[in-house]
């Protein structure tokens, strides 16, 4: 008999590294549910993208929640009125939080997959956070992610019950975006799939956002060009 799969719920933007993580959970024997968010992002096209890697991965089921982070703004991927900054390569980063940061957004999308994980009997979510190749995002840091996951299970009937014992995966949080990127390959995942443009030209990326230099930084350092850019 084959021995049932646990479940984990992977948050997956469409992104080259959520792409990533959601074969990292796949690879590590979970049942995989993918939880993508339209929130109001500019960059909606990411959706799309998502469908395609949660179909190309196995994701045994993927859901699109909908909320509005638009009606707050405050970023420049939820308010027209702020431009999404652009630079000439990737020297022009800096560790300062930048106006792409969207406020809250991953205490809000892990509040959806810690709601889901508990109606599934699950135990287990998967996030791409990264601490070393990002763009400043104080919710990407593994401090508040260990944070979260204590919260997490005072928070919930089944942690309360000790039922379930919430664990947040962070596969990706040690690794440059170059490691991420052999990992995936390994992996087998096609990168040409995904999109992870800040401001894209219809589904082209631009090239020279924050997380577009990023990636493409990535691809150059292990000798590739990005699908995104070719």
């Amino acid at each position: 008999m084959t021995a049932t799969k646990r479940k984990a719920v992977v948050l997956l933007s469409g992104g080259l590294d959520s792409a990533t993580v959601l074969a990292i959970a796949a690879a590590d024997g979970f049942e995989t549910y993918a939880l993508s968010f339209r929130y109001g992002q500019r960059h909606s096209v990411e959706l799309a993208a998502a469908g395609r890697v949660a179909t190309a991965l196995g994701a045994a089921k993927h859901v699109v929640a909908d909320i509005d982070l638009r009606v707050f703004g405050g970023s420049a991927l939820t308010d027209d009125s702020i431009e999404v900054p652009h630079h000439d390569s990737v020297d022009g980063l800096t560790q300062d939080i930048p106006i792409t940061y969207v406020p809250a957004r991953n205490t809000i999308f892990l509040s959806f997959a810690l709601a889901w994980a508990e109606t599934l009997g699950s135990q287990d979510i998967f996030i791409g956070v990264n601490a070393l190749d990002y763009s400043g995002y104080p919710d990407c840091r593994p401090e508040y992610i260990e944070a979260y996951q204590k919260m997490a299970n005072l928070a919930t009937k089944a942690g309360v019950e000790g039922t379930q014992d919430l664990t947040i995966h962070m596969p990706l949080v040690a690794l440059t975006k170059a490691q991420t990127i052999e990992r995936g390959i390994a992996l087998g995942v096609d990168y040409s799939l995904t999109h992870s443009c800040y401001d894209p030209l219809g589904d082209r990326a631009c090239g020279t956002c924050d997380s577009c230099l990023l990636r493409g930084r990535g691809f150059a350092e292990l000798g590739l060009t990005d699908p995104a850019l070719a």
